[in-house]
Protein backbone atom coordinates (compact mmCIF):
# COMPACT_ATOMS: atom_id res chain seq x y z
CA UNK A 1 0.00 0.00 0.00
CA UNK A 2 1.30 3.36 -1.09
CA UNK A 3 2.14 6.05 1.19
CA UNK A 4 -1.02 8.56 -0.19
CA UNK A 5 -3.25 5.28 -0.12
CA UNK A 6 -2.39 5.02 3.95
CA UNK A 7 -3.01 8.18 4.65
CA UNK A 8 -6.16 8.26 2.54
CA UNK A 9 -7.75 5.64 4.92
CA UNK A 10 -7.18 7.86 7.81
CA UNK A 11 -9.17 11.07 5.53
CA UNK A 12 -11.78 8.60 5.23
CA UNK A 13 -12.17 7.82 9.19
CA UNK A 14 -15.37 9.12 10.81
CA UNK A 15 -13.98 11.38 13.47
CA UNK A 16 -12.13 13.29 11.21
CA UNK A 17 -15.14 13.97 9.23
CA UNK A 18 -15.49 17.28 11.05
CA UNK A 19 -12.00 18.85 10.32
CA UNK A 20 -11.85 19.15 6.64
CA UNK A 21 -11.05 22.28 6.08
CA UNK A 22 -7.92 23.65 4.67
CA UNK A 23 -5.50 25.91 6.56
CA UNK A 24 -5.02 29.46 5.24
CA UNK A 25 -1.10 29.27 5.46
CA UNK A 26 -0.55 25.90 3.35
CA UNK A 27 -3.02 23.07 2.02
CA UNK A 28 -2.32 20.12 3.99
CA UNK A 29 -0.76 17.12 2.73
CA UNK A 30 1.34 20.16 0.79
CA UNK A 31 5.13 19.55 0.17
CA UNK A 32 6.97 19.88 3.19
CA UNK A 33 3.97 18.65 5.57
CA UNK A 34 4.09 15.07 4.18
CA UNK A 35 7.39 13.60 6.52
CA UNK A 36 8.00 10.25 6.03
CA UNK A 37 10.46 7.66 7.58
CA UNK A 38 11.77 4.11 6.76
CA UNK A 39 13.96 2.13 9.05
CA UNK A 40 15.19 -1.07 8.62
CA UNK A 41 17.26 -3.13 10.98
CA UNK A 42 19.22 -6.79 10.32
CA UNK A 43 22.33 -8.45 11.37
CA UNK A 44 25.27 -7.96 9.20
CA UNK A 45 27.94 -9.72 10.44
CA UNK A 46 26.85 -11.04 13.88
CA UNK A 47 25.97 -7.21 14.24
CA UNK A 48 22.69 -5.46 14.58
CA UNK A 49 22.89 -2.75 12.14
CA UNK A 50 20.70 0.30 10.85
CA UNK A 51 20.73 -0.78 7.09
CA UNK A 52 17.86 0.90 5.68
CA UNK A 53 17.04 4.57 6.39
CA UNK A 54 14.92 6.71 4.26
CA UNK A 55 13.25 10.53 5.44
CA UNK A 56 11.47 13.17 4.00
CA UNK A 57 11.64 16.38 6.43
CA UNK A 58 9.86 17.26 8.72
CA UNK A 59 10.83 13.60 10.47
CA UNK A 60 14.62 12.75 10.57
CA UNK A 61 16.58 10.13 11.57
CA UNK A 62 20.55 10.68 11.58
CA UNK A 63 22.03 7.71 12.63
CA UNK A 64 22.04 4.32 14.98
CA UNK A 65 23.93 5.26 17.79
CA UNK A 66 25.22 2.37 20.34
CA UNK A 67 25.60 3.79 23.69
CA UNK A 68 23.15 1.78 26.07
CA UNK A 69 25.98 0.42 28.29
CA UNK A 70 23.46 -2.61 29.58
CA UNK A 71 23.09 -3.77 26.21
CA UNK A 72 26.30 -2.41 23.66
CA UNK A 73 24.72 -3.97 20.37
CA UNK A 74 21.33 -2.54 20.97
CA UNK A 75 21.52 0.05 18.28
CA UNK A 76 19.56 2.97 18.81
CA UNK A 77 17.12 5.92 16.64
CA UNK A 78 16.32 8.96 18.12
CA UNK A 79 13.43 10.22 15.54
CA UNK A 80 13.67 13.74 15.46
CA UNK A 81 11.33 16.39 14.64
CA UNK A 82 12.73 19.68 12.56
CA UNK A 83 9.17 20.99 12.25
CA UNK A 84 9.10 21.64 16.24
CA UNK A 85 5.83 19.70 16.90
CA UNK A 86 2.88 18.73 14.78
CA UNK A 87 1.10 20.96 12.86
CA UNK A 88 -2.30 21.12 11.05
CA UNK A 89 -2.57 19.88 7.78
CA UNK A 90 0.05 17.67 8.48
CA UNK A 91 0.38 13.59 7.16
CA UNK A 92 3.14 11.23 8.94
CA UNK A 93 4.15 7.95 7.91
CA UNK A 94 7.06 6.05 9.96
CA UNK A 95 7.97 1.87 9.29
CA UNK A 96 10.37 0.22 10.90
CA UNK A 97 11.49 -3.78 10.26
CA UNK A 98 13.52 -5.59 12.08
CA UNK A 99 14.93 -8.88 10.19
CA UNK A 100 15.14 -11.99 11.66
CA UNK A 101 17.86 -12.32 14.97
CA UNK A 102 18.58 -8.41 14.90
CA UNK A 103 17.90 -5.77 17.42
CA UNK A 104 16.39 -2.39 17.97
CA UNK A 105 15.38 0.54 19.90
CA UNK A 106 13.61 3.63 18.52
CA UNK A 107 12.88 6.74 20.64
CA UNK A 108 11.94 9.77 19.65
CA UNK A 109 13.91 13.38 20.64
CA UNK A 110 11.42 14.26 23.05
CA UNK A 111 7.67 15.24 23.51
CA UNK A 112 5.59 14.83 20.59
CA UNK A 113 3.90 18.09 21.00
CA UNK A 114 0.60 18.39 18.74
CA UNK A 115 -0.13 22.74 18.22
CA UNK A 116 -3.78 23.78 18.39
CA UNK A 117 -5.45 24.09 15.22
CA UNK A 118 -8.30 25.96 13.79
CA UNK A 119 -8.66 23.82 10.46
CA UNK A 120 -7.97 20.72 9.27
CA UNK A 121 -6.11 17.97 11.60
CA UNK A 122 -2.93 15.79 11.58
CA UNK A 123 -2.51 12.57 11.27
CA UNK A 124 0.15 9.60 11.46
CA UNK A 125 0.51 6.03 9.95
CA UNK A 126 3.08 3.67 11.33
CA UNK A 127 3.79 -0.14 10.27
CA UNK A 128 6.11 -2.22 12.17
CA UNK A 129 7.48 -5.57 11.18
CA UNK A 130 9.25 -7.72 13.57
CA UNK A 131 11.05 -11.18 11.76
CA UNK A 132 11.72 -14.50 13.71
CA UNK A 133 13.61 -14.18 17.08
CA UNK A 134 13.74 -10.27 16.45
CA UNK A 135 13.63 -7.46 19.46
CA UNK A 136 12.31 -4.14 19.03
CA UNK A 137 11.76 -1.26 21.60
CA UNK A 138 9.73 0.67 19.99
CA UNK A 139 8.83 3.73 23.09
CA UNK A 140 8.21 7.10 21.45
CA UNK A 141 8.21 9.93 24.22
CA UNK A 142 5.13 11.77 25.72
CA UNK A 143 2.41 13.14 23.07
CA UNK A 144 0.86 16.24 24.73
CA UNK A 145 -1.86 17.31 22.99
CA UNK A 146 -2.96 21.04 22.96
CA UNK A 147 -5.84 22.66 23.44
CA UNK A 148 -7.73 22.42 20.15
CA UNK A 149 -5.53 19.86 18.42
CA UNK A 150 -6.46 17.40 15.74
CA UNK A 151 -4.58 14.25 15.82
CA UNK A 152 -5.16 10.62 14.59
CA UNK A 153 -2.89 7.88 14.56
CA UNK A 154 -2.69 4.49 13.25
CA UNK A 155 -0.12 1.73 14.09
CA UNK A 156 0.13 -1.92 12.46
CA UNK A 157 2.65 -4.26 13.67
CA UNK A 158 3.42 -7.31 12.43
CA UNK A 159 5.23 -9.95 14.99
CA UNK A 160 6.88 -13.42 14.49
CA UNK A 161 5.57 -16.04 16.89
CA UNK A 162 9.14 -16.25 18.57
CA UNK A 163 10.11 -12.19 18.45
CA UNK A 164 9.26 -9.31 20.90
CA UNK A 165 8.24 -6.69 21.01
CA UNK A 166 8.12 -3.63 23.38
CA UNK A 167 5.51 -0.84 21.94
CA UNK A 168 4.28 1.83 23.76
CA UNK A 169 2.08 5.36 23.97
CA UNK A 170 2.33 7.71 26.75
CA UNK A 171 0.26 10.49 26.33
CA UNK A 172 -0.38 13.55 28.61
CA UNK A 173 -3.67 15.43 29.33
CA UNK A 174 -2.51 18.38 27.66
CA UNK A 175 -0.15 21.37 29.07
CA UNK A 176 -1.79 21.40 32.49
CA UNK A 177 0.29 23.71 33.92
CA UNK A 178 -0.23 26.32 31.35
CA UNK A 179 -3.66 27.06 32.03
CA UNK A 180 -6.71 25.03 33.13
CA UNK A 181 -8.65 24.93 29.93
CA UNK A 182 -5.26 22.93 28.51
CA UNK A 183 -6.78 19.92 30.28
CA UNK A 184 -8.01 17.73 28.24
CA UNK A 185 -9.03 20.95 25.57
CA UNK A 186 -8.36 19.24 22.75
CA UNK A 187 -10.93 18.51 19.69
CA UNK A 188 -9.45 14.85 18.66
CA UNK A 189 -7.43 12.29 19.59
CA UNK A 190 -7.42 9.23 18.22
CA UNK A 191 -5.06 6.16 18.66
CA UNK A 192 -5.87 2.54 16.67
CA UNK A 193 -3.57 -0.08 17.43
CA UNK A 194 -3.63 -3.51 15.67
CA UNK A 195 -1.21 -6.73 15.85
CA UNK A 196 -1.08 -9.90 13.60
CA UNK A 197 1.20 -12.65 12.38
CA UNK A 198 3.20 -12.83 9.23
CA UNK A 199 0.85 -14.91 7.61
CA UNK A 200 -1.66 -12.54 7.89
CA UNK A 201 -3.77 -13.72 11.24
CA UNK A 202 -5.09 -10.89 13.27
CA UNK A 203 -4.36 -11.14 17.18
CA UNK A 204 -6.34 -8.19 18.11
CA UNK A 205 -6.51 -5.02 17.94
CA UNK A 206 -7.62 -1.62 19.68
CA UNK A 207 -8.48 2.19 19.84
CA UNK A 208 -8.24 4.92 22.03
CA UNK A 209 -10.76 7.56 21.46
CA UNK A 210 -11.05 11.25 22.85
CA UNK A 211 -13.09 13.28 21.40
CA UNK A 212 -14.06 17.60 22.22
CA UNK A 213 -16.24 17.69 25.00
CA UNK A 214 -15.88 14.13 26.13
CA UNK A 215 -16.87 14.13 29.93
CA UNK A 216 -15.79 10.39 30.19
CA UNK A 217 -12.77 10.90 30.08
CA UNK A 218 -12.65 12.43 33.43
CA UNK A 219 -15.22 10.00 35.46
CA UNK A 220 -13.84 8.29 38.36
CA UNK A 221 -11.57 4.89 36.95
CA UNK A 222 -10.84 6.47 33.89
CA UNK A 223 -8.48 9.79 34.08
CA UNK A 224 -10.21 12.09 37.43
CA UNK A 225 -6.98 12.73 39.38
CA UNK A 226 -4.64 12.28 37.44
CA UNK A 227 -3.02 13.82 34.06
CA UNK A 228 -0.44 11.15 32.51
CA UNK A 229 -1.52 7.87 30.87
CA UNK A 230 0.62 5.11 29.56
CA UNK A 231 -0.33 2.48 27.19
CA UNK A 232 2.46 -0.11 26.64
CA UNK A 233 2.16 -3.26 24.79
CA UNK A 234 4.92 -6.27 25.53
CA UNK A 235 4.31 -8.80 22.33
CA UNK A 236 6.04 -12.02 23.28
CA UNK A 237 6.07 -15.51 23.29
CA UNK A 238 3.60 -16.84 26.62
CA UNK A 239 6.35 -18.21 28.73
CA UNK A 240 8.06 -15.38 28.60
CA UNK A 241 4.78 -12.95 29.24
CA UNK A 242 4.06 -15.78 31.77
CA UNK A 243 7.48 -14.49 33.67
CA UNK A 244 7.00 -10.69 33.28
CA UNK A 245 3.59 -11.11 34.07
CA UNK A 246 4.52 -12.86 37.78
CA UNK A 247 7.34 -10.24 38.28
CA UNK A 248 5.73 -6.83 37.86
CA UNK A 249 2.45 -7.43 39.88
CA UNK A 250 -0.14 -4.31 40.16
CA UNK A 251 1.05 -1.14 41.78
CA UNK A 252 -2.11 0.00 43.45
CA UNK A 253 -1.10 2.30 46.81
CA UNK A 254 -3.19 2.88 49.78
CA UNK A 255 -2.16 6.14 49.97
CA UNK A 256 -0.85 8.83 48.03
CA UNK A 257 -1.50 7.43 44.71
CA UNK A 258 0.89 9.13 42.49
CA UNK A 259 0.29 6.36 40.08
CA UNK A 260 -1.23 2.91 39.36
CA UNK A 261 -0.17 0.06 37.07
CA UNK A 262 -1.14 -3.17 36.04
CA UNK A 263 -0.62 -5.93 33.41
CA UNK A 264 -2.88 -7.93 31.81
CA UNK A 265 -2.81 -10.56 28.95
CA UNK A 266 -3.63 -9.96 25.83
CA UNK A 267 -5.60 -11.53 23.70
CA UNK A 268 -4.24 -15.00 21.02
CA UNK A 269 -1.16 -15.75 23.63
CA UNK A 270 0.27 -11.98 21.81
CA UNK A 271 1.67 -10.73 25.26
CA UNK A 272 1.13 -8.46 28.25
CA UNK A 273 -0.40 -5.30 27.90
CA UNK A 274 0.56 -2.35 30.63
CA UNK A 275 -1.48 0.31 31.73
CA UNK A 276 -0.65 2.97 33.72
CA UNK A 277 -2.28 6.46 35.16
CA UNK A 278 0.03 9.58 36.53
CA UNK A 279 -0.12 12.73 38.16
CA UNK A 280 2.88 13.94 36.65
CA UNK A 281 4.68 12.30 33.51
CA UNK A 282 7.40 11.32 35.72
CA UNK A 283 5.35 8.81 37.66
CA UNK A 284 3.86 7.23 34.66
CA UNK A 285 7.32 6.71 33.35
CA UNK A 286 9.16 5.20 36.82
CA UNK A 287 6.71 2.52 36.17
CA UNK A 288 7.25 2.22 32.46
CA UNK A 289 10.51 1.83 33.29
CA UNK A 290 9.51 -0.69 35.67
CA UNK A 291 8.33 -2.83 32.89
CA UNK A 292 10.79 -2.14 30.19
CA UNK A 293 13.34 -3.46 32.77
CA UNK A 294 11.37 -6.19 33.01
CA UNK A 295 10.66 -7.07 29.50
CA UNK A 296 14.03 -6.60 28.78
CA UNK A 297 15.76 -9.11 31.56
CA UNK A 298 13.58 -11.86 30.84
CA UNK A 299 13.35 -12.06 26.77
CA UNK A 300 17.32 -11.04 26.05
CA UNK A 301 18.97 -11.59 29.36
CA UNK A 302 20.13 -7.82 29.85
CA UNK A 303 19.09 -5.31 32.29
CA UNK A 304 18.18 -1.47 31.57
CA UNK A 305 20.77 1.02 32.30
CA UNK A 306 19.87 4.59 34.67
CA UNK A 307 17.76 6.92 33.35
CA UNK A 308 19.66 9.99 32.73
CA UNK A 309 19.79 12.52 34.84
CA UNK A 310 18.39 14.90 32.40
CA UNK A 311 15.38 13.33 31.83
Amino acid sequence: MTLHERLGRLDAAREVQGYQTQPRQMRAAAPGKVGELRLGFSLRDGRSVLHDLYRVAPLLVQQALYWDEAMPELPICPIISVGGGVLQGDRYRIDISVEAGACAQVTSQSANRIHQMDANYASQHQTVRVASGAYLEYLPDFTIPYKGSRFINETEVTVAEDATVLYGEMLMSGRKHHHEDERFGLDLLSMAVSVRRPGGRELFAEKLLIEKGDPTVNFAAVMRGFDAFASIMCLTPPDVAARIRERFGTLFPAEERRAIAGVSRLPNGAGLMLRVVGVESYDVRQEVRRFWRIVREEARGRTLPEEFLWR
